[in-house]
């Protein structure tokens, strides 16, 4: 993320959170009138939405600050934690609902299904515009993923739930109330899943998931006047900033200067191949690890 985009990105995270705490007063009022299962679970799942954004904005809080001598990195790391945290939030909701809707299946519990079809329409109205402005952001970084996923979840609950109520009002098919709660529940918890894994990737120092280590560490070897690589590590220090760090063997006994002018070059490559901006090359005359040495 760049620092330019960074007061827009807050922008629209604070409009989301001021349309998602507006909208969770009316579902929770309209689920209790209404008596309605699909507009009480998405309400639930806003309430998440709404600790989930206060996560997010100061997580981006923290990423902007600078490095310092005890944190070289930053806090790009709280990208993941706040991403993480709310798709544990996510999954949670999911749960509850799931448990919730199957309790009523069975029942013929009233639904005021034009009540519903009413703030569900306005739901899907609301949460469609904040999906269009995330999406218009371009941003990648976890944590404005994190707010996407949420969003996008609360479009496919506000249309499942508009469904239901059609169906109540034209067919009387008050099982589809607690019907469409476990179908909501279901694409919470599946939206919610790619989410928590990439974080916990991160957290893990995996490699990213764009990248082949294994081809990496080929295309180094076989640069020109490069005889080995070793101790090849790939890592995300956040889901914008992969990091790389390995020991280049370099073909005869160059000098300084010119270890260092193959150095950037083979930095560059990286760059430009893989999009690895931070890489961190030990080179060397010879492999460290052979006995001889």
């Amino acid at each position: 993320m760049t620092e330019a985009s960074e007061p827009r990105t807050r922008r629209v995270l604070w409009i989301a959170l001021g349309v998602n705490a507006v909208f969770l007063v009316v579902e929770i009022v309209g689920g209790l009138v209404f008596s309605s299962l699909a507009l009480l679970a998405d309400a639930t799942h806003l309430a998440t939405d709404v600790i989930g954004l206060g996560v997010a904005l100061v997580a981006q809080v923290l990423m902007s600050r600078p490095a310092s001598g005890r944190r070289t990195f930053g806090f790009r790391r709280a990208e993941a934690l706040g991403a993480q945290a709310n798709a544990v939030l996510v999954l949670g909701a999911a749960v509850w609902i799931a448990v919730e809707a199957v309790g009523r299946l069975g029942s013929q519990h009233h639904v005021d299904g034009a009540g519903l079809l009413v703030v569900a329409a306005l739901g899907l109205v609301l949460n469609g515009g904040v999906a269009v402005l995330l999406a218009r952001l371009g941003e990648r970084n976890l944590n404005v993923r994190a707010v996407f996923v949420h969003v996008v979840a609360d479009v496919a609950t506000s249309t499942a739930a508009v469904l239901a109520g059609v169906g109540i009002l034209v067919f009387g098919a008050v099982w589809l109330d607690p019907a469409a709660s476990l179908a909501i529940g279901v694409l919470i918890a599946w939206s919610a899943w790619g989410l928590l894994r990439d974080t916990t990737n991160v957290l893990l120092e995996a490699a990213p998931r764009d990248v082949e280590v294994g081809d990496v560490e080929r295309t180094l070897s076989t640069e020109p006047g490069v005889v080995a690589v070793h101790h090849l590590h790939v890592w995300e220090v956040a889901s914008d900033l992969p990091a790389l760090s390995a020991h280049v063997v370099l073909e005869g006994a160059p000098s300084l200067h010119d270890a260092q002018v193959r150095g950037e070059e083979l930095k560059t490559m990286l760059m430009e191949r893989y999009g690895i901006a931070h890489a961190t090359l030990e080179l060397e005359c010879h492999e460290c690890d052979t006995p001889e040495h």
